[in-house]
């Protein structure tokens, strides 16, 4: 038995829109953060304790390292990691609660978590570092853990494909842009300079992958196909047979979810 994709779309979607959602911003300066980008960077990050700016550039991948640095370690002289998880838990219930109106969160909750201890956490440290985070004691705190974790835990395989292709940060979202995979202004949002854009499309048209207008090309289309395929195979792989069947029980909850998100308008990326 594998997971199908559109059960990490669905987890994906449950957990992302805490970043998307209007009251971000407020509810991380409440505890003491300073604008929206040190608020996501320090309420992701804070699964993994304090970390320095490094670790951060190291897991995220995507983000230019002068957006990470602007945030941190400054925010974790603002903030206490426990008021920050608090505040992060309190804005995702808030978030994502639209989405249940329909969907037994009780039952949902309790599969997703039965599926977290057979998750192989080697090679995962963002998974990892939401799976150790106390469980919160509500339906849907609970689902956010979980769904949080299990997204890592995707996304964790997904940088080790990219890094074992040779696709570094730029790279990655100049290939995921020319794929339609990536929202408009991508570039912006993740801090690339116009320089460090350009060398990473200039690496994609030395592998053929993009042309000179950087629209993908056919190699790329196959070799981005490749990229995804080989991140289902790297996630599979880590999770046992028990935790698959857990995960697949609820699946069609977590898909109902997230579709009465994005149709409640809480997701601007649509996914």
């Amino acid at each position: 038995m594998t997971l199908r994709r559109s059960f990490w779309h669905a987890v994906e979607t449950i957990h992302h829109v805490v970043y998307f959602s209007p009251g971000a911003k407020g509810a991380f300066e409440a505890v003491g953060l300073k604008g929206t980008w040190m608020g996501y960077f320090a309420s992701r990050a804070v699964a993994l304790g304090t970390p320095p700016p490094e670790v951060v550039v190291a897991t995220f991948h995507g983000f230019a390292p002068r957006m990470v640095h602007r945030a941190l370690p400054a925010a974790w002289q603002l903030a206490s990691r426990d008021d920050i998880l608090t505040a992060r838990y309190a804005l995702a219930r808030e978030t994502i609660a639209p989405g249940f109106a329909d969907v037994d969160v009780s039952v949902l909750a309790a599969g997703l978590q039965a599926g977290l201890p057979g998750l192989d956490l080697a090679g995962r440290p963002l998974a990892a570092g939401h799976v150790a985070l106390p469980v919160p004691g509500d339906d849907l705190g609970a689902v956010w853990h979980a769904a949080s974790a299990l997204r890592e835990y995707r996304g964790d395989s997904h940088l080790a494909v990219l890094t074992a292709a040779g696709i570094d940060g730029v790279a990655a979202n100049v290939l995921a842009v020319a794929a339609g995979m990536a929202m408009d202004g991508q570039q912006q949002l993740r801090g690339w300079t116009d320089d460090e854009w350009s060398a990473g499309a200039e690496r994609l048209r030395s592998r053929g992958w993009i042309g000179a207008d950087d629209a993908i090309t056919e190699a790329g289309i196959i070799a981005r196909t490749q990229i995804e395929t080989d991140t289902d195979r790297a996630t599979a792989a880590g999770i046992s047979a028990e935790a698959t069947s857990h995960l697949a029980s609820v699946a069609h909850l977590a898909v109902t979810a997230s579709k009465q998100i994005v149709a409640a308008g809480i997701d601007p990326t649509g996914h």
